[in-house]
C-alpha cells in the first residue's frame, strides 16, 4: 500500500477526495482490533464465574479479583499506550498491540484445564489480559487524527462503541462455546457435578485465530498519519492543562461506570439473581450500542449537553438498583441497571466528542487517552467496592450510594467549566494550547 504523504482532514478538498477513503478504512480495521482487545481484557469477568463449577476452589474474594486485575492493569497500561501511538505512529502500534493479546488468550486456554493451576498463575494471566485494556487509549488517539473536527464525535463514537461491544461478544459467546467441542483437540473436556460436559478452555481458544488475522489486516491495510509523531515529552504537556484533569473526571464518570459495572455484572447476577446469569451479557451491549449514539447526538446538540442528561440519568438509574435490590425485584433491578448502562454509553461518546473541542488537535489525541487511561480504572474500582460493600455491610447497595454521590460531582463540574458560558469552549482552546 502506497504511504500517505499529506494528511489534513480539515481541508474540505482534501478530504472529499481522498482523506475520507483513508480514514473510514483505517476506522473499520481499527473497530474490530479493539473489539478484540476489549474481549480479552474482560475475559475474566466470565471466565471467573465458571472456575469453581469445573473444580477450582476459590473464594468469592478471589474471583473477584480475577475479574478486577486486568481492569488495574489495562488502566495503568493506557498512561503507556495513551503516548505509544503517536511514538511509534498508529498502524505500528496497532499491529504490536493486537497481535500481543494472543499470548493471555493461549495461556488462558491451558491454564483453565487443570484445577491444581495455582492462583497465583491465575493472577499473572489475568494481569496479562490488561494489555487488551490499554488498547484503548492508543486507538482512540489515533483514530482522532484521521477526522475533521466536526466528524471526531461521530467516528470516535463508532471505533469507541463498536470496540466496546468486545465486553457485549464475550459474555455472550462464552456460554455458548464452553459447551461445544471445538477445541477438544487442544484439551480435554471437564464434567461438573451435575454431569453437564464443558470446554471452558474454548472461552479464551477462540479469539486466537481473529487476532491473528486483524494483525496481519492491520499491518498491510492501516496508516501511520504524517506528522502525527510526537514525543513522550511533547504530549506529556497535557497533565499541566486544567482541563484535561476536568474532562478526565467526566469521562470516569460515564465510561469508568461503564467497564466497572460490566466486570461486575455477572458476578453481581450469580450472587443475587442465579437464575438470570444468562442476561449478563445485556448491559455492555447496551452500553457499546449506545455509544457511537451519544457521539453523534454530541456532534448535533453539543458535548457539555448531553453529557449533564446522561449524568442525572446514571443517578436515577444508581436510585434504582438500590430500590429495586433491597426489595429483591428482578425485572425493576435489570431495568434500571440497563438505564444505567444506557447512560454511561452515551456518555462515554458524549464527553470523547467534548475533548477534540477543547484541545488543539496534537493535545486532543493524548488527552482522549489519558482520560481513558484514569477511567480504565473502574474496571477495578467498581467490582473492588461491590465486594467491600458486601463483606462490610451485607448489601451491594452501599456501593451505589458512592456512585451517586460521584455522578453529582461530575454533574456540577459539567455545569460549571463547560455548560454555564457560551464561550467557554473557546475561552478553553486558548488555555490548552
Amino acid at each position: 500500500m502506497a504511504r500517505i504523504n499529506y494528511w489534513n482532514p480539515e481541508d474540505e478538498k482534501f478530504w472529499k477526495a481522498e482523506g475520507k477513503k483513508h480514514a473510514n478504512r483505517n476506522l473499520w480495521i481499527s473497530v474490530p482490533s479493539l473489539m478484540l482487545a476489549f474481549i480479552v481484557w474482560q475475559i475474566w469477568s466470565v471466565v471467573a464465574v465458571r472456575l469453581n463449577d469445573v473444580g477450582f476452589h476459590f473464594t468469592e474474594g478471589q474471583l473477584l479479583s480475577l475479574a478486577a486485575i486486568p481492569g488495574l492493569v489495562g488502566a495503568t497500561l493506557r498512561f503507556v499506550y495513551t503516548f505509544a501511538a503517536g511514538f511509534f505512529g498508529g498502524k505500528n502500534w496497532t499491529v504490536i498491540s493486537t497481535a500481543i493479546l494472543a499470548i493471555p488468550a493461549i495461556g488462558i486456554g491451558f491454564a483453565v484445564q487443570n484445577p491444581e493451576t495455582p492462583y497465583s498463575v491465575m493472577l499473572l494471566l489475568a494481569a496479562l489480559c490488561g494489555l487488551g485494556g490499554g488498547n484503548f487509549s492508543s486507538s482512540s488517539a489515533n483514530i482522532s487524527f484521521f477526522f475533521p473536527k466536526k466528524e471526531k464525535g461521530t467516528a470516535l463514537g463508532i471505533n469507541g462503541g463498536l470496540g466496546n461491544m468486545g465486553v457485549s461478544v464475550v459474555q455472550f459467546v462464552t456460554p455458548l462455546i464452553i459447551t461445544s467441542g471445538t477445541f477438544a483437540f487442544v484439551g480435554g473436556k471437564q464434567v461438573l457435578a451435575t454431569g453437564q460436559t464443558m470446554w471452558l478452555q474454548n472461552a479464551a481458544f477462540i479469539w486466537v485465530i481473529p487476532i491473528a488475522i486483524m494483525t496481519i489486516l492491520a499491518m498491510f491495510k492501516m496508516d501511520n498519519v504524517p506528522g502525527a509523531k510526537q514525543s513522550f515529552a511533547d504530549q506529556f504537556v497535557i497533565v499541566k492543562r486544567k482541563h484535561t484533569w476536568i474532562m478526565t473526571v467526566l469521562y470516569v464518570a460515564t465510561f469508568g461506570s461503564f467497564i466497572g459495572y460490566s466486570a461486575a455484572f455477572p458476578l453481581l447476577l450469580k450472587s443475587q439473581f442465579p437464575e438470570h446469569l444468562s442476561l449478563a451479557f445485556l448491559g455492555a451491549l447496551v452500553a457499546a450500542a449506545a455509544r457511537p449514539v451519544g457521539g453523534w447526538m454530541a456532534d448535533k446538540l453539543g458535548g457539555a449537553k448531553v453529557t449533564a442528561f446522561v449524568l442525572v440519568i446514571m443517578g436515577i438509574g444508581a436510585a434504582g438498583v438500590i430500590y429495586f435490590l433491597s426489595e429483591k425485584q428482578f425485572n425493576g433491578f435489570l431495568f434500571s441497571f440497563l438505564i444505567l448502562f444506557l447512560a454511561s454509553g452515551i456518555g462515554s461518546g458524549s464527553t470523547f466528542q467534548m475533548i477534540p473541542n477543547i484541545f488543539i488537535p496534537k493535545e486532543a489525541a493524548p488527552v482522549i487517552g489519558f482520560s481513558a487511561a484514569f477511567a480504565a480504572y473502574g474496571s477495578f474500582f467498581i467490582p473492588k467496592l461491590f465486594g467491600w460493600s458486601i463483606n462490610a455491610t451485607g448489601t451491594y447497595t452501599t456501593a451505589f450510594y458512592f456512585f451517586i454521590g460521584f455522578y453529582v460531582i461530575s454533574f456540577v463540574l459539567n455545569w460549571f467549566y463547560y455548560q454555564r458560558k457560551a464561550k467557554v469552549a473557546s475561552s478553553v482552546v486558548k488555555q490548552a494550547s
